[in-house]
């Protein structure tokens, strides 16, 4: 088992991302949010995280991957989750625990809020590191199949768990920046100074634009494999809804554009 940490300002992209696409997201256990919506689901966390609003990264997202072919059940997968929480210090908080079903490898989604119920922050230093020491420890524990051994499978594993994660950065990114683009080339000139390349997909008859896709450290993700409204068609509607309201207000001021 290996594991991996982010940690995040949105709620709501974060459960969006992990738990709004029913065809791969299985919800095993929720303490402290609604399970049967993202959108509720985020705003219970958002209303916990108000206790302490000088607490900006209050977003936890643990993801644990097993090595392909490890099969355990649910309930299995469920204590090896709060054992995890647990040591990591991540208590008295509300949790989601989401298992997805969309690569050959068994892996859990894990949210929390790093502000208990209690309104006070949960410790996260070194956080990424000591999440790594206790997958090592739970892996001996539990005796499952060590992310050390040096096997092609075993590193593509790693891959697959890195390509994740990136994955979600990129999601972040843009549900950020986004809200301010009114082009995609607005767009494309913030993604580049976050580092984050954008490349377009071309018709080779008429070079009508058909595709883009955006690159970050060796992973390259189509827009809609991202999230669909990150596809060419969702992001050229979104920026022409919010181009929409200036021309109506230049309109009305008798400017032509």
């Amino acid at each position: 088992m290996i594991s991996k940490v982010i940690t995040g300002k949105s709620f709501y992209g974060c459960c969006r991302y992990i738990c709004a696409n029913e065809k791969r997201a299985v919800i095993l256990e929720a303490e402290g949010v609604r399970d049967y919506n993202y959108r509720h689901m985020a705003h219970d966390f958002e209303m916990n995280r108000e206790q302490l609003p000088e607490k900006q990264k209050a977003v936890f997202h643990g993801i644990l991957s097993f090595y392909p072919g490890e099969q355990l059940t649910d309930q299995e997968m469920l204590k090896i989750a709060h054992e995890y929480l647990e040591r990591l210090g991540i208590t008295d908080t509300q949790f989601v625990i989401t298992r997805h079903t969309d690569t050959e490898h068994q892996h859990l989604h894990i949210i929390a809020n790093m502000v208990n119920n209690k309104g006070r922050a949960i410790k996260d230093n070194w956080i990424g590191l000591r999440s790594k020491k206790i997958a090592q420890q739970l892996t001996s524990k539990y005796r499952l199949i060590p992310a050390v051994e040096k096997k092609i499978s075993q590193t593509n594993l790693a891959a697959l768990n890195r390509e994740e994660a990136v994955r979600y950065e990129i999601f972040q990114v843009i549900e950020s920046v986004l809200p301010r683009c009114k082009t995609l080339q607005e767009l494309e000139n913030v993604l580049l100074k976050k580092g984050i390349d954008v490349q377009y997909k071309y018709n080779g008859t008429t070079q009508q634009l058909q595709g883009i896709s955006f690159r970050k450290d060796n992973y390259a993700f189509k827009g809609s494999s991202i999230d669909r409204k990150f596809s060419i068609a969702g992001l050229q509607k979104a920026m022409q809804l919010r181009i929409m309201p200036d021309q109506k207000l230049s309109t009305r001021r008798g400017v032509r554009l």
